[in-house]
């Protein structure tokens, strides 16, 4: 494994001008054609055999060893955000409201990298690697499930899938990991009140959309508190109501807006239940009506306790057994969730802030940024995960 560390250096300057290169260039979901030929071009250099344009612009490459042994995949997404880069570096967003605020560019970046040093080694280990680069993770309806139904998990069929996230909550040499739930399932809710309007000196002659909505987003946060067993994880939160048109107007409309974070199937359908007894509950007591859109975003990310542990163990001999640690579960939704359905996998925080340096800024931000160094560990990570695979007797 010292030839890995050893590949890992001598290639680490590649894979931080592709970094570089994707952060000045990003593309939004559904959109990346120039990153996902960039990614072809280089896998058809290795000698690969790719596939391109799946679910649009998703892409797969495949490396056969030719002995056998597990197939195993690994995944990377390749999106940007709708966000304005505010970064004062030379590799800033060159595209007017697109940035890459999340880290995918380095995870493409990352398992371009591992692909290198996979090609070149593949006289070292046994069986056959996908290399899945994902689009669109970043909204729904996601890229994952797409490349899913396209095909990317069978022929051949993937034994084990690994995944990972270039991550600022954890510092630079770190890796964070846990079997069972480990990110949530996103929804999104839209609530239409229907009152009827009249003059603000009048409320008799009229049905009071906001009242009935203040009511209603009061009412919502009962549901955690109340109707939720307390050892379930789940939030309820309202980011938006709408309504009115002037101080001496009763409003006929509001509308209130709000996301779902759950980790299992039976808390998310009692939250639906719940915040639609609510709703129509309040507006019937007040004589308003009401239009209710819940919209299910992707599933909660739960690892599997084998291939997790194992890449713990492997995860202890790139950065040392205490740089490991132990993930907190976090309520934000991750794609990365169907592959999991689908086949016994793991998905891998990557410590990315150093404050020295002043990386620091939290995902989604406008001046986020990784510390580049990071972009090692995840290379090391995937390359090691896959050729001491044949530990893992799935």
């Amino acid at each position: 494994m010292e030839d890995v560390k050893a590949k890992v250096k001598e290639i680490f300057p590649k894979v931080q001008e592709l970094r570089r290169d994707f952060h000045s260039h990003p593309e939004l979901g559904f959109e990346e054609v120039r990153t996902s030929k960039i990614v072809a071009e280089i896998l058809e250099s290795l000698g690969l055999k790719v596939q391109k344009g799946i679910a649009k612009t998703g892409v797969v490459g495949l490396l056969d060893t030719g002995k056998p042994g597990p197939t195993v995949a690994l995944r990377a997404d390749m999106d940007a955000l709708p966000v304005r880069d505010a970064k004062k570096v030379a590799y800033a967003s060159k595209v007017e409201g697109a940035c890459h605020a999340c880290g995918h560019d380095g995870h493409t970046a990352i398992l371009l990298g591992a692909a290198m040093i996979l090609s070149s080694m593949k006289d070292k280990f046994s069986g056959k690697v996908k290399f899945i680069f994902q689009p669109c993770e970043e909204q729904l309806p996601g890229g994952a499930k797409p490349m899913i139904e396209a095909g990317v998990l069978e022929d051949p069929k993937v034994d084990n899938i690994f995944g990972l996230h270039l991550w600022t909550n954890y510092p630079i040499g770190t890796v964070g990991l846990k079997s069972g739930p480990l990110m949530a399932s996103p929804d999104s809710f839209e609530i239409e009140i229907i009152g009827k309007g009249g003059h603000g000196s009048a409320p008799h002659e009229a049905v009071d959309a906001i009242v009935v909505a203040s009511q209603v987003v009061m009412a919502l946060q009962t549901i955690v508190s109340r109707s939720v067993k307390p050892i379930e994880p789940a939030v309820v939160s309202v980011g938006m109501l709408k309504a009115g048109y002037n101080f001496n107007v009763i409003a006929d409309v509001a509308t209130i807006s709000g996301t779902v974070r759950t980790y299992s199937e039976e808390v998310r359908n009692l939250i639906q239940t719940r915040i639609e007894e609510i709703v129509k509950g309040i507006t019937a007591a007040y004589g308003a009506d009401y239009r209710i859109k819940y919209t299910r975003g992707y599933p909660a990310v739960i690892t599997d306790e084998k291939v997790t542990n194992y890449a713990k163990q492997i995860a202890s001999e790139v950065v040392g057994g205490q740089n490991v640690i132990d993930a907190e579960p976090v309520m934000g939704g991750e794609d990365f969730a169907y592959y999991l359905q689908k086949v016994p996998g793991t998905f891998a925080f990557v410590g990315a802030r150093n404050e020295e340096k002043g990386i620091n800024k939290p995902h989604h931000h406008p001046e986020f940024d990784i510390d580049e160094e990071a972009l090692a560990v995840g290379v090391e990570l995937m390359v090691r995960y896959v050729m001491e695979n044949e530990r893992l007797k799935i």
